[in-house]
């Protein structure tokens, strides 16, 4: 596993931007895969989007495909969550998450950061 350290979060009116950043504490990442997830007040889990660490090719749920846009560095040692049009529904605690292999669990996680979009 790997420590990964997020930042970025805080509180923007509707139709305003952030940027996430997660970076690995060992410098650069080991994973196949990194994704970002969120977790609303009273709601499970979700994940938001994702990308391969080798191909960086991203991927994203329907609800923000158009407004978030995942990359990573060329060195590996960082990626960011760059989410544009925001809504007071995209409000929660986002975390990063990396994955060893294609298919295998999300095993290291971020310590989660939160997002708030007021109305």
């Amino acid at each position: 596993q790997e420590q990964l350290v997020e930042s970025g979060g805080g509180l923007v009116q509707t139709g305003g931007s952030l940027r996430l950043s997660c970076a690995p504490s060992g410098g650069t990442f080991s994973s196949y895969g990194m994704g970002w997830f969120r977790q609303a007040p009273g709601k499970d889990r979700e994940l938001v989007g994702r990308i391969g660490l080798r191909n960086g090719i991203a991927s994203y749920v329907d609800s923000v495909n158009g407004r978030f846009t995942i990359s990573i560095d060329n060195a590996k040692t960082a990626a960011s969550l760059q989410m544009n049009k925001l809504t007071p529904e995209d409000t929660g605690v986002y975390y990063c998450a990396t994955q060893k292999a294609l298919g295998s669990p999300f095993d290291s996680w971020g310590q989660g950061t939160q997002v708030t979009v007021s109305s």
